[in-house]
């Protein structure tokens, strides 16, 4: 169960926590995505192969971004949900200079322009398995 602070008796939030077997395998110990009141949140994902998670990952940070977005867009599949719900964005660039523009081109290929979801993107100094980029996502039930 799952109770914001400031909560009376009288509410309690029940928290569901998604683990899919046939998923991206998890770098660490986490869920796939949280839910809770139709908000889901969606771990960061890493441009690992589901098929093939000990697989090199693939090269430059135009075929990661695309590996990462296939990997959230097959963990909304699973919650009968689509990039559509998608409201909030964050993305981690290890090499923030040499690939914003690339993964900005990239990245913005999944959404129609007129539904752009709130984005921060920050620059890092690492990565879990040596990736180029990690994005994690809120979405929204209904």
């Amino acid at each position: 169960m799952f109770c914001p602070t400031g909560c009376s008796g009288d509410v309690i939030l029940m928290a569901q926590f998604h683990l899919f077997p046939d998923g991206p395998h998890p770098v660490a110990p986490f869920s796939h995505a949280v839910e809770t009141d139709g908000w889901v949140f969606l771990t960061g994902q890493m441009p690992t192969d589901p098929k093939a998670p000990d697989a090199q990952l693939p090269s430059g940070i135009v075929a990661q971004t695309h590996q990462v977005m296939q990997n959230l867009k097959l963990i909304l599949g699973k919650l009968d949900l689509d990039l559509a719900q998608v409201i909030q964005v964050r993305a981690y660039l290890t090499e923030f200079d040499r690939d914003y523009a690339a993964f900005n081109a990239t990245y913005q290929s999944y959404f129609p322009q007129d539904r752009l979801p709130a984005r921060t993107t920050v620059g890092v100094t690492a990565l879990a398995v040596g990736a180029l980029v990690e994005i994690d996502m809120i979405a929204r039930r209904g």
